[in-house]
This record gives structure tokens, C-alpha cells and sequence, in this order.
């Protein structure tokens, strides 16, 4: 089954082709970092825009390195959740147009189930139950994948998502946005114990997180060696706040895979290139698979969402052209979709 599909949630515009779930025949990702670096983050009015202005080219050309034509096409699938709203309406709206258009079944995609899926496009031999943990600049879950289409979140974070938490840290020690891979590279040439930071508990879920006291900690800790005029190792202070966050998020990942008893654990979202993070997953899990996948496809794309949307595909689960966006929805949540 060739599934086009297509993701503009935020600010990448991305069109793929993808085969039954688990081969990539094209992937076109269109990047705003330059746009919105300019302002030190997203500004949804703009993205919007720019995925109107180009995901109809981006259609074409994923069509194009596929060597497919428009009867090529089996299914279309779009990301529909969460996200910024104008962005994902445009990407549903086209979507739609598309499968009306073409007489094919539209297929409806939540954004972290693609995140998931990516795993599917580098491992053929990955198959559910697995303990998921999906970080990105707007989501930090602990997810109990049963099925591919039966997810059940375990923990999440109460405030700041991790990537938030990194890029903000990146912003105030001057590298720009957004800073993920910066502060990486940064934290690599540092020591993890230069400084001593906060491991803030999410409350009574044992799986939840927090991340904005740390970041405050991070945030405060410059601001007064500034105003002293004392000197700051922020490399060191890069690397500490890293280990920090991996801390947090690794001890809960690990501790779910022994409850839920799976032997396998799959990384994912953008926060999934960091290589601090992979490293300590890899040291934590020596019992256990892990599944993390290429950094090229650990950010936004839509080869993620046709590979998950097979899937739903095979559940029954399809749109019609009632389907709307939604800039919240839980990852378990499917009800508004129909079986023609």
C-alpha cells in the first residue's frame, strides 16, 4: 500500500511517500528554522503561511522521486494532532482535497504515534509491545505502546516539555535558536558535575516530570554569576544540565520497561538526536532493545506519519471529510474517527 502522506504541525512543511508501513520511497521536508530564528522561536502566523505557499509543490515532488503518479497512490495521510492549529488545518485541508479528489481513503495521524512509527521506517524487525519514550520541543511521554495503535501514556511532564527546557537553556547562553543540537555539541566539551542542579519530581505519578524549576535553576545560577561578574563555565553548565534532564527522563523510561515488563524500549521525538540522552538510555537498558532512530528522522517529517498511518489504516481507522485539526489531543485518543 503507497500511502502519501504529510506533516506540517509546526514549522516544517513535509510531504513522503511510504510503502506498507515500513519503506520510504520519498521524504521532502521543508525547513522555517531561518524564518524563525529571526524571532527566537515559532511564530504560527507564519508558519501557517508558509505550509499554504509550498505543500502543494512538496506533494508533487514526493510523488515525483517516488517515480508515481497520482494513481499511484493507495491512501493520504495527514497529521490532524496536536499542533499549532492554522498549521495543522492547512495540512488537513490539503490533505483532504487530495483524497476526495483521488477516490482514496483518508487516513488521520496523531503527531507522537508518527514520532513512534519512525522507528518502524529503520527497524523491520520492531514490532509492539514496547516501552516508549518520546521527546520533542512540545512533548515528554512515557508511553506503553501495546499495539501499534493501542497507547497508553504512563507519564508526561507537568509544566516545561524537555525540548522547551533545552532550547531555552540554549537561548540564554547565546546560541540561538533552536539550540538543541548547539547545546549538545557544547555540553560535550564539559564536565556533567561542574555544577550541581535540581532532579524536580513531577508529583505523585512516579513516571511525571518536571522540567521548569530546573531550567529556572539553570536561568537564576546565570543571571546572578552575571550580575556578580563571576565567570561560568557553561560548558560545564551545558553538560550538567543535559545529565539533569537525561537523569529524569531515563531513571522513568527505565523503571516503566521493568513494570510493564517488555523487552524493548523505543526512543523518539526531536530530542531523540541528542547524543547525551542516547548514550545514558544505552548504559541504563543493557537488558533491554533499544530502538532509537536515525537523527534524520528523529524531527518532523511525514515518512513518520505514513508509516504510522498503515497502521491505522489496517485498524479501520479512517477520516472523512469531516475531519479537523485539533491543537490538543491525547495520544490515546481516536474517537471522532469513522469506519466507512
Amino acid at each position: 500500500m503507497n500511502i502519501l502522506a504529510f506533516e506540517t504541525s509546526c514549522d516544517e512543511t513535509a510531504a513522503a511517500v511510504v510503502r506498507d508501513g515500513r519503506e520510504i520511497l520519498s521524504s521532502v521536508v521543508l525547513s522555517q528554522i531561518d524564518i524563525h530564528a529571526l524571532y527566537g522561536g515559532v511564530v504560527p502566523e507564519i508558519a501557517s503561511r508558509r505550509h499554504m505557499e509550498t505543500v502543494a509543490a512538496l506533494a508533487e515532488e514526493a510523488l515525483r522521486q517516488a517515480g508515481l503518479d497520482k494513481n499511484g497512490v493507495d491512501g493520504v495521510a495527514v497529521t490532524h494532532a496536536p499542533g499549532l492549529i492554522g498549521a495543522l488545518l492547512v495540512g488537513v485541508g490539503f490533505a483532504k482535497g487530495a483524497a476526495f479528489a483521488l477516490g482514496k481513503p483518508l487516513i488521520p495521524v496523531h503527531h507522537i504515534r508518527g514520532h513512534i512509527a519512525a522507528n518502524y521506517l529503520h527497524f523491520p524487525d520492531l514490532a509492539p509491545p514496547f516501552t516508549a519514550l518520546v521527546v520533542s520541543g512540545g512533548h515528554t511521554l512515557i508511553l506503553d505502546a501495546a499495539d501499534y495503535t493501542r497507547i497508553r501514556v504512563l507519564g508526561s511532564t507537568v509544566d516545561d516539555a524537555a525540548g522547551e527546557a533545552f532550547d531555552k537553556v540554549a537561548r540564554v547562553l547565546g546560541l540561538g535558536y533552536p539550540g538543541g543540537a548547539a547545546l549538545d555539541a557544547l555540553a560535550a566539551r564539559g564536565a556533567p558535575d561542574a555544577y550541581r542542579l535540581p532532579r524536580p519530581h513531577g508529583g505523585d505519578n512516579p513516571y511525571d516530570m518536571s522540567f521548569s524549576g530546573l531550567k529556572t535553576a539553570v536561568l537564576s545560577l546565570l543571571n546572578s554569576a552575571r550580575m556578580r561578574g563571576t565567570p561560568v563555565d557553561e560548558a560545564g553548565l551545558a553538560a550538567s544540565f543535559t545529565a539533569a534532564v537525561c537523569d529524569m527522563l531515563v531513571s522513568r523510561t527505565a523503571r516503566a520497561a521493568g513494570e510493564l515488563g517488555y523487552d524493548k524500549v523505543v526512543l523518539a521525538g526531536g530530542v531523540a538526536a541528542n547524543s547525551a540522552l542516547r548514550r545514558a538510555l544505552t548504559a541504563a537498558l543493557p537488558d533491554r532493545r533499544l530502538y532509537m532512530p536515525p537523527v534524520a528522522l528523529c524531527g518532523d517529517n511525514a515518512a513518520m506519519i505514513g508509516a504510522q498511518a498503515y497502521y491505522e489504516w489496517a485498524s479501520g481507522a479512517l477520516g472523512d471529510m469531516s475531519l479537523n485539526g485539533y491543537a490538543n489531543l491525547p495520544v490515546e485518543s481516536c474517537s471522532f474517527y469513522v469506519n466507512p
